[in-house]
């Protein structure tokens, strides 16, 4: 019986948090700002507003960057 409790409420608390991070994909067209690559110069669209003093690479330059 305790045990089932604790499952149920751990599901539970799994759904609602997964719940408040989707956005979903139909709300329409993302909004893009155009920007200079911080390596390459090329100008490029990225789909968020960059912050400043970050450097902003294109996508051949973004995975010469990525941690992993």
């Amino acid at each position: 019986m305790g045990f089932n409790d604790r499952g149920n409420s751990y599901r539970g608390g799994n759904r609602n948090n997964n719940r408040g991070g989707f956005r979903g994909g139909n709300s329409g067209p993302r909004e893009m700002t155009k920007v200079t690559c911080s390596d390459c110069g090329v100008e490029t669209e990225v789909p968020f507003k960059p912050t400043e003093g970050r450097p902003v690479y294109c996508r051949d330059c973004l995975p010469n960057h990525r941690k992993f």
